[in-house]
């Protein structure tokens, strides 16, 4: 049986080339020793393509003087590499999280080199993607190279996240905690999103949510509710309450009976904990747990997302800021067109009707320069905390004057203004 060489994470890295293609493992699971000693060859390498999704902790190959020796080719932007996606050092792939593999498997963008965190092998010498399967398994399927954190605190996951040690090619034995994310209190405003979300939701429902107050808030309103299943890219600590209450129990979903069925996972260490080793939750590949054609399978999906700006007619900004790239298309349509398809399905919009700065998240035009993420044609409800309006069905001016009703007070009536004025001569 080969093994991997086992050695330093300076040694390691260098296997990389000049215009070498690199991949990085992300969320909780990136393996930020091997990117920063990666940066710390910065002088000797040119033209190192980086691939990822979104990684947590410092990005230093985005800031000076790295960035001169390293291209993000980002297929998701956090906030950690938002700034130099927005500049000359970085670039952002608008692509379905479902689609990924494809860029992978097809050998659209082929890989040199990818980093991975991994848990020690077990005793048929298999370790364990943790948290994020994602985009990392058909990355490390096809990569040329791979170069693996081994760290003990990564939690052993059921499903498809797993790699034989004989397909490592370089291990690097570390001992650290993975990455955490910790809720912040809920406003009085999420709280009267989330109770008007819950009301949607059915029993028997088949649930996607991510992370976030808004999600959180929806979870603490379904303690009522029963025979919950969860099929969705990611989940956070919200579901725990709900699983030992009994009220998920998947027991009424189509693919995957009984199972919570997930990508990856970011949380805290009780969150960490219960998945480890936990075959009630199992781990795929984002091309399958964002398949839309194995998404509306289940019954009464029921897909929580929000969203940046959305216009009078339904259209839904998601990824950027106008002409700033803020985030990234991610799951949301593969989830949005996934519940409606689903028998008895519910796709839903959820967000506060103003940002921070008191500005209208309900618009008569989207920003110049924004992406529509989710079309109107595939928008269905939409909640603030001053109700929800269901758009399907709906003619432009039925859909603005729905929109506008769930608008915050202080802008309604000059959004009223300008759909008379777009919509008078229709």
């Amino acid at each position: 049986m080969n093994t991997p060489k086992t050695v330093t994470a300076r040694e390691a890295v260098s296997i990389v080339k000049s215009n070498d293609r690199v991949f990085f493992q992300g969320a909780a699971m990136t393996p930020n020793l091997l990117i920063d000693n990666l940066c710390d060859r910065y002088q000797e390498l040119n033209n190192v393509q980086i691939i990822q999704i979104h990684t947590d902790g410092e990005a230093k190959y985005m800031e000076a003087p790295y960035s001169n020796s390293f291209k993000l080719y980002s297929c998701f932007v956090g906030s950690n590499v938002r700034k130099g996606v927005n500049s000359n050092n970085g670039d952002y792939i608008p692509i379905f999280l479902s689609e990924i593999h494809l860029l992978f498997r097809r050998a659209i963008l082929p890989l040199d080199v990818a980093f991975i965190q991994v848990s020690p092998p077990d005793k048929h010498g298999y370790c364990s993607l943790g948290t994020s399967v994602d985009v990392t398994l058909p990355a490390i399927q096809t990569a040329k190279a791979v170069v693996a954190l081994v760290n003990p605190q990564v939690p052993r996951t059921h499903g498809d996240g797993i790699i034989h040690m004989k397909n490592i090619d370089y291990a690097v034995e570390i001992d650290k905690p993975i990455h955490q994310a910790v809720s912040q209190e809920l406003s009085e405003t999420e709280r009267k999103i989330g109770k008007y979300v819950a009301e949607l939701v059915e029993d028997g429902a088949t649930l996607q949510m991510g992370i976030g107050n808004i999600p959180n808030a929806v979870l603490h309103n379904l303690t009522n509710h029963k025979r919950l299943g969860i099929h969705t890219e990611m989940f956070s600590d919200g579901i725990l309450p709900l699983i030992e209450k009994g009220i998920i129990t998947g027991e009424e979903k189509e693919i995957k009976t009984g199972k919570i069925v997930t990508c990856f996972t970011v949380g805290t260490q009780k969150l960490y904990n219960f998945i480890d080793d936990n075959p009630l939750v199992h781990f795929k590949e984002a091309g399958y747990t964002n398949d839309t054609s194995i998404i509306k399978l289940n019954p009464k999906v029921t897909a929580i997302n929000s969203a940046i700006e959305i216009d009078i007619t339904g259209q839904v900004c998601a990824d950027t800021i106008g002409k700033y790239q803020y985030s990234g298309v991610g799951g949301q349509m593969d989830f949005i067109r996934g519940a409606s398809l689903s028998k008895g399905g519910k796709a839903i919009f959820a967000m506060p009707s103003i940002t921070t700065k008191g500005v209208s998240k309900i618009s008569s035009f989207l920003k110049e320069g924004a992406g529509v993420t989710t079309t109107r044609a595939h928008v269905h409800y939409v909640a603030t905390e001053y109700g929800v309006v269901n758009l399907f069905g709906k003619s432009l001016k039925q859909r603005a004057e729905a929109l506008i009703s769930i608008s915050h007070p202080n802008f309604r009536e000059a959004l009223e203004r300008d759909a008379h004025n777009r919509f008078s001569n229709l």
